[in-house]
């Protein structure tokens, strides 16, 4: 397993479902720097909201993920090892991949896709609550434009990820803890489990195995 795909609309608290397995000792921490945080108050305090590299078009990495399927295998895995130095799996996120599922699904057999789901006006309220278009990393603007095509872009890709957790058997995962498990990773160290229910989201799990 090379890869972890990670796939959610903007808004969607998927960066909160990174977050609590990205420091797991399984995984490539090499795409991580200052310069790719991004704080906000949200929540009432100041909280980490975003953290290592982020993959869409506009962005510091991703450029033609929106044609993702276009490339070649090896095309891909370039962009996607760009951030990276390091050993360990690497974790991939973009929220255009909730276009591009089959397509990941069927190139890298081997490797996790998380899904995470939230109603449409709820990630779009959410990204307004964070930051909008003022979010420092990483940069919405080129892709997004404005809160009209954001909210079309929100639409489609979560009619997009529903539709893939619809039509192939996907697990649905209730904390941080038994996401780990299931992927066969380490769960960080003095771990305390990230309730999704508690956060109002969903998060599904994609493997192959579960299709075969």
């Amino acid at each position: 397993m090379k890869y972890i795909f990670l796939a959610g609309a903007p808004g969607s608290k998927w960066s909160s479902v990174c977050k609590n397995i990205y420091y797991s000792k399984d995984l490539d921490h090499t795409d991580y720097s200052e310069e790719r945080t991004y704080w906000h108050d949200a929540w009432g305090e100041s909280h980490l909201m975003h953290i290592a590299s982020y993959f869409d078009p506009g962005m510091e990495f991703g450029d033609g993920f929106d044609r993702l399927s276009c490339y070649s295998k090896e095309e891909c895995e370039a962009k996607f090892d760009a951030p990276f130095s390091g050993e360990g799996v690497r974790m991939i996120k973009s929220h255009v991949f909730c276009h591009h599922l089959d397509f990941i699904a069927e190139t890298w057999p081997d490797c996790p896709i998380i899904l995470v789901d939230r109603p449409n006006d709820a990630c779009l309220g959410w990204w307004v609550r964070c930051g909008h278009f003022n979010i420092t990393y990483p940069k919405y603007d080129q892709y997004y434009i404005d809160l009209k095509h954001m909210a079309k872009h929100i639409d489609q890709q979560n009619a997009d990820m529903r539709k893939f957790i619809l039509f192939n058997k996907t697990e649905k995962i209730s904390n941080s803890g038994q996401l780990c498990d299931k992927m066969s990773i380490s769960a960080p160290q003095n771990h305390k489990p990230q309730i999704y229910a508690d956060n109002d989201i969903n998060v599904y799990l994609y493997k192959r195995k579960y299709n075969d």
